[in-house]
Order: structure tokens, then sequence, then C-alpha cells
């Protein structure tokens, strides 16, 4: 069993229940109370582990301007070991912002009480110093160095960090109560456990929790529409619709300790959504088995799914989209260019195709492509598949899909990012199988957009491309992509990036 299977821990009995209602999945529309909180919350809120990343850096560089504009000003440009000074200096900036990190300063918490940490701020910055001068001695060379210079540097480093954390605690009050960093969460299951929770999350200081509101299947008998002052916004199927407009971090699952099979049947049905999804941990008689336990404040939680490619990991893939995207405009031009010429010449028509595509969340995203069809004969939905000798498709335009240059397009795509370079290929809104849409054919289909799509993807390469006119053939396109989901890292897009060409020499399945 693989580990994004929300069966994975409990009992067989649980288990047997569970599928034999997976497939009841009935999606009502969202009440209009739920609509508006939704839209309240459209907004993407800054991650409070950015935030504190992006002060590591700013007080690294700090600390190491700082010094090197103190050596500057008392020693001179590079008169005097013009080398050993700035290695210095940068070592100790480097060990500072460890020691720092060790000592959880950049806890968010922290950060927002600095008048209470001043006191662990400057042991660590004297501790800093004192490992310095202790390694200057061991290797004889404290002679070499101007103890103005550094004593200079001690006032002004610690001044500079001190100060700039007065700053960030002012700006993390505003940005808390102007909702622009705030975790959102929702919970799941209301009635006397949702409240239990709610009252020990609103307990915790300096919470950076925002319940958003409940959600439960159960009637108003048994899970009262009011719980702790949060309206029950809907059912869960309501939820999942929810959450695709709202911008929701987290999803805490709060059920009485008997209901193992109810817990099972909601992840069944919300593992496809891109969030944190967390079981209260005062539910501990279920027989689950977690990676990881995680806190908020002191209330502990069972991690169940975590949302992939979050923080700086979404940041590393961004970057290395526009990077490689640029490239491959610059690489492909030529070809490009030459494609456009040739669909001009060979039939009427734009020579560019936008397709209406599911994206990241279910979102509606449009896609290029270089048109491969008649124009007249076009099928903007992809209701109907292409299959061998289709005769809508041109004569450039097979010669295109074959060698997939159609999608070249589509790394404009991925650098104005709504693609990603390597992902889950995205399907046309309406494609099907033998009249069922993809969603329909397999279970967890909608798992594959807890990710950006992208132009080329780990099933692509493996095989699963072209045309998809058997069930079990879009069942293993889904495993594949659902695989690449779950052990995404830079260096496996390097690999699919590069073995894409290689691959694409084979195509059988491409019409």
């Amino acid at each position: 069993m693989s580990d994004s299977d929300p069966t994975r821990g409990f009992s067989k009995d649980a288990v047997r229940n569970f599928n034999a209602s997976a497939g009841d999945d009935s999606r009502g529309g969202m009440n209009d109370v739920a609509r508006q909180v939704a839209s309240q919350y459209r907004r993407d809120t800054m991650s409070p582990i950015m935030v504190s990343g992006v002060l590591r850096m700013v007080e690294l560089a700090l600390l190491f301007l700082s010094g090197l504009c103190i050596y500057f000003y008392y020693v001179g440009f590079f008169n005097h070991l013009a080398w050993q000074y700035p290695l210095a200096i940068a070592a100790a900036s480097s060990l500072a912002v460890v020691l720092l990190d060790v000592t959880d300063c950049y806890q968010i918490v922290s950060v927002m009480r600095p008048l209470a940490n001043f006191g662990r701020l400057l042991m660590v910055w004297a501790g800093t110093f004192a490992l310095m001068a202790l390694t200057a001695f061991a290797m004889k060379m404290s002679q070499d160095y101007s103890r103005l210079v550094f004593g200079t540097w001690f006032v002004v480093g610690f001044t500079l960090i001190f100060g700039l954390r007065l700053v960030m605690s002012k700006l993390i009050r505003r940005w808390a109560r102007d909702g622009r960093m705030e975790r959102r969460a929702v919970i799941v299951g209301g009635g006397t456990a949702a409240e239990v929770l709610i009252r020990s999350v609103e307990k915790q200081p300096y919470n950076d929790i925002r319940i958003c509101g409940i959600f439960d299947d159960r009637g108003d008998k048994r899970s009262p529409p009011i719980v702790a002052g949060y309206p029950k916004l809907g059912t869960v199927s309501e939820l999942i619709e929810f959450a695709r407009i709202a911008r929701i971090d987290m999803l805490i699952v709060s059920l009485p300790l008997t209901a193992e099979s109810r817990v099972l049947q909601l992840l069944k049905k919300l593992w496809v959504l891109p969030v944190d999804i967390r079981l209260s941990a005062h539910s501990n008689a279920l027989q689950f088995r977690p990676r990881a336990y995680s806190y908020i404040g002191s209330v502990p939680m069972l991690d169940i799914f975590d949302r992939p490619i979050n923080d700086w990991d979404s940041v590393a893939k961004r970057a290395f989209d526009i990077v490689f995207s640029i490239i491959g405009i610059i690489v492909f031009s030529p070809v490009m260019l030459a494609t456009a010429i040739a669909i001009k010449l060979d039939s009427k028509g734009p020579v560019l195709f936008h397709q209406k595509r599911h994206g990241f969340n279910n979102e509606i995203i449009e896609v290029y492509k270089f048109r491969s069809m008649y124009t007249d004969k076009a099928d903007p939905t992809a209701k109907q598949t292409v299959t061998r000798n289709d005769p809508r498709v041109t004569r450039v335009g097979r010669f295109i899909r074959k060698t997939s240059i159609d999608e070249l397009p589509q790394l404009f795509n991925s650098l104005f990012g709504s693609l990603s370079l390597v992902g889950p290929r995205p399907h046309a809104i309406a494609a099907q199988s033998h009249n069922l849409l993809y969603n329909e054919v397999v279970d967890g289909y909608f798992a594959r957009h807890k990710v950006k799509p992208g132009v080329t993807g780990w099933a692509q390469i493996n095989g699963w491309r072209g045309e998809m006119d058997t069930n079990e053939k879009i069942r293993m396109r889904t495993e594949y992509d659902l695989y690449y989901i779950e052990n995404w890292s830079l260096l496996f897009d390097l690999r699919i990036l590069f073995l894409t060409p290689i691959r694409l020499l084979n195509t059988e399945n491409a019409y």
C-alpha cells in the first residue's frame, strides 16, 4: 500500500466499510453563506516558514555587510589581511544565524516577542564571538586581528539584529491582523469534539491559526449549526468545493473516538485537496500509525497528508521553471518559427490553439498549442479523443503531434506560471473515456491537481502519452502522476526534463 493510501493503518473491518461507501460522493453546490465565506479567503497568505526564512537571509546579509563596512572603515579597503577578514566575518555571520536557528530564535512566536528574547539574542551573539576568539587563539592568529574592529562589530551587529526584530514584530502583528500572514484551517466534524478542539487552539498564545468554519455531514441534532462561535458551513462534499475557492492551508479532522470508519470516509474524499490534513490527537483510540506528529501550540495533531511542493520547495520549483523555460524558448525558437509558417501554409486559421484545461487545485487555465486540426473541425473541449488517421488532423498536424512539437508553446505557459515545466499533464475539462469523464473512471483522479500541471511529466516519459482510449491507460497515467507528486525533487524534475526528448522518439501512441 502506498503512503498516499488514506486507509493505511486502520483495521480491516473499517477499511472494508470504507471501500464499500467510497463511491458515495454526491457533490452538491455550496450554500450562499459558505460561498460568501470562501470569497473572503481567495487571497493567498504569507507562510510563516517563508517569513522566517527571509529573516534568516536578511540577518545574514546585515551581519556580513556591517562587519565588512567596519573593516573597511578602520583598516582600509582590503589593505590588511585582504581575504582573511572577509572570511572571518562571513564565518561568524553564518555561525550566528545557525545558532539563532538552533535556539529557536526564528520561530514566529520568538520573532513577535523581541523584548522577551533579548537575553537569548545577546547570549547567541556573544557566544559567536567567544567561539570566534577561541578559534583564533587555537590557531595562534588572534594578534593579527583588530580588537577595535570586532568590538565595534559586536555592538553594531547586535543593534542591527535587535532593531530588525523590533520592526519585524510590528510587521508580523499587522500582517496577522490584516489576514496576510495566517494559517487558515477548516474543522471537519462538529459537536463536542470540535468545540473542545477549537477552545484548545484558541487558548494558545500568539496563535496564527484562523478557523474559517466547520463542515459536517451530520444533521443539526448531532452537529449544531454553531460550535464555539463558528458556523457549520455545509457537508464534506461541499467542503471540497469550498477549498477550491478559498485558500485553505489545513483541514483538521475532529471526530469522536469511535468514528474510525467515518474518518476513513472523510479521508477518501479529502485527500485530493492540496492542503495539510491533520487528525486531532484526542482521537488517539484509532489504530493509526502516523509518520510524524505536529503541534498547534501545545495541541497535538497526527499528520495524515502534507501539501506537496510547498513553501521553499515551491520557490525552488518556480525558479527552475523560469530558468529552463527561457532556455527552452531560446533553443526551440527556430523550430517554433518554422512550425508557425508550415501551419499557415498548410491550412486556413490561426497558428495557435487555445484550450481550457484543469490546472492546480482544479482551477481552469488556458493552455497554448500549435493548431494541429482544421479550424472548422477543431474540438476545444477534447470530448472526442484524437485517434490514428483522424480526418480532423491536418498534414502538418500529424507530424507535430507525433513529435510533440505542438506542445512547444506551453513553454510560455510555464514561463508565465499557469503550468510548471514538469508535472502531471493537464487534461481538457471535458476529456472522456467511453462517455465517462476521467474523474469518473479513476477514484482520486483529482489528486493529480494537488500540484501545478506540467509541460512534460513522469507518466509521459514512461510511455503513457497520446490517446487515452481505455480506462486502464487513464488509471496508469494517474498512478504515475501520483508517484511523481509523492516523490518530487528538483533532481527528479531534471531527470524527467532531460529524458523527455529521448522518450519522445517513441511515437507509438501519439496521433
